[in-house]
C-alpha cells in the first residue's frame, strides 16, 4: 500500500512525544491491527529559487518583485493579537503547496516494533561514560545481536537490491573494490525541500565497521576518501546552492543502526547541537586515529547521552553508570537505583 492508503487505515492510540520547540509530534496507533508510529513535523519556510538568485546577484528589483520570503506572499486570514509601540503580534494562515511550500513532513513506521516505540517515546536521558571494559561486556554483545537475524536487511536492500532507488542522490560502487563504495540518500528527518535543513546519510558498503568502536588507524585513509567524496559530490547535486564548507559531517555513537554510516547536514541545521556527545565530527574521528594507538576507538572511553528506553540502558549501562557515580563520590538521590539492585559487572 502507498502512504496515503496506509494513513487512511491509521487508528489513534496515544501520543508518544510532542516537541513544541522542534514542532514535531509522534503518535502511536495501529494499521490493520499492527502497531504504527506516525510523526508529523511542521516544515521550515523556504526561499524561492528566483529569490535566492536575486540575493546572490544583489538584484534589489527582483527581490522586491519576488518577495524576500516565500511566506510573505502567502499570508492570509491575518488576525492581530496585540501591539505595543513598535511591536506587533498576530496569527495567520499560510497558503500551502505540496510541491513548493508543504505544510508538514509526514513519516510512518509500520509495522512498528517495541524497539521503534521506545525510540520515539518521550524518555529521560542520561550521560553514560562508556569505558572499553563496559563496551566489551555490555555493548559489544548487544551489537552482535542487533546485526544478526536479518535486522539490517533494509540496509542490504538499499545497497544491493535497489530499494529506495528513486531517493538515492549518489552511488559509488566498484565491484573490484566494494569496500570503498558508498550510497548517499536523504535522511527521513529532511523534507527534501529546504536546504537550510539539509540532512543526508552516506551508508558504507563495507560491513566490517559497525560503529565508531571498530575504527582503527588503518581506516584513516578510507575515512578521508569518503569525506572528500561527499564534499565534492553534494554541492553539485543541489545546483551548488550549498557549498562544501557548509556541510557538517559526523557519526553517531550510539548509532541508530549498526552498519557504518555518516550524517551530512547543513551547518545551519536547527537540530544539530542538541546531541553533543552523541555526534562526533568526521574530521575529529580521523584526527583522533593518529593518537589512539593500534586498537583505535576500542581503547577509548566514550561519553554520550542515552535514553532510558534504550535496551543498552536496562542491559547493564544503568548499573555501570550508577557504580561510576558511587566510585566518584557523587551523592545518589534516594530514588536512584542502589548499587545492590543488580549484580556488579564482572
Amino acid at each position: 500500500m502507498k502512504l496515503d492508503e496506509l494513513l487512511g487505515h491509521f487508528k489513534y492510540e496515544r501520543i508518544l512525544n510532542s516537541n513544541p520547540q522542534n514542532k514535531v509530534i509522534s503518535i502511536l496507533g495501529t494499521i490493520d491491527g499492527k502497531d504504527a508510529i506516525l510523526t508529523l513535523e511542521k516544515t521550515h519556510f523556504t526561499f524561492q529559487a528566483q529569490t535566492l538568485q536575486a540575493m546572490e546577484a544583489g538584484d534589489r528589483d527582483a527581490l522586491q518583485e519576488n518577495g524576500a520570503l516565500t511566506c510573505t506572499q502567502n499570508i492570509k486570514g491575518l488576525k492581530e493579537v496585540c501591539k505595543n509601540d513598535v511591536y506587533f503580534w498576530g496569527v495567520s494562515e499560510l497558503e500551502q503547496d505540496v510541491e513548493e511550500h508543504p505544510a508538514a513532513k509526514v513519516n510512518l513506521v509500520w509495522p512498528a516494533t517495541p524497539v521503534h516505540i521506545r525510540k520515539f517515546e518521550e524518555q529521560q536521558v542520561y550521560m553514560c561514560r562508556e569505558t572499553p571494559e563496559m563496551y566489551e561486556k555490555i555493548v559489544k554483545p548487544y551489537i552482535d545481536e542487533m546485526t544478526q537475524n536479518g535486522r539490517l536487511q533494509w540496509v542490504h536492500n538499499i545497497l544491493y537490491n535497489g530499494a529506495e532507488a528513486e531517493r538515492i542522490v549518489y552511488k559509488d560502487f566498484v565491484e573490484t573494490k566494494p569496500e570503498d563504495g558508498i550510497v548517499l540518500l536523504p535522511d527521513m528527518k529532511w523534507d527534501g525541500v529546504n536546504l537550510d535543513s539539509l540532512y543526508l546519510v552516506a551508508i558504507a558498503y563495507r560491513n566490517d565497521v559497525r560503529s565508531l568502536r571498530d575504527l582503527r588507524p588503518e581506516h584513516k585513509e578510507w575515512l578521508e576518501s569518503i569525506g572528500k567524496k561527499i564534499r565534492a559530490v553534494v554541492p553539485g547535486c543541489y545546483n551548488y546552492s550549498i557549498r562544501a564548507e557548509q556541510l557538517r559531517l559526523y557519526v553517531h555513537y550510539q548509532p541508530s543502526y549498526y552498519h557504518f554510516h555518516i550524517h551530512i547536514v547543513n551547518v545551519r541545521h536547527p537540530g544539530v547541537g542538541a546531541d553533543a556527545g552523541k555526534s562526533v565530527l568526521l574530521d575529529d574521528v580521523i584526527d583522533q586515529l593518529n593518537f589512539l594507538g593500534p586498537e583505535g576507538f576500542a581503547n577509548r572511553t566514550l561519553t554520550y547521552p542515552i535514553g532510558e528506553n534504550h535496551d543498552l540502558w536496562s542491559r547493564g549501562l544503568r548499573k555501570a553508570v550508577s557504580e561510576q557515580m558511587v566510585a566518584d563520590g557523587i551523592p545518589r538521590p534516594r530514588t536512584a537505583m542502589s548499587v545492590e539492585e543488580e549484580p556488579s559487572i564482572p
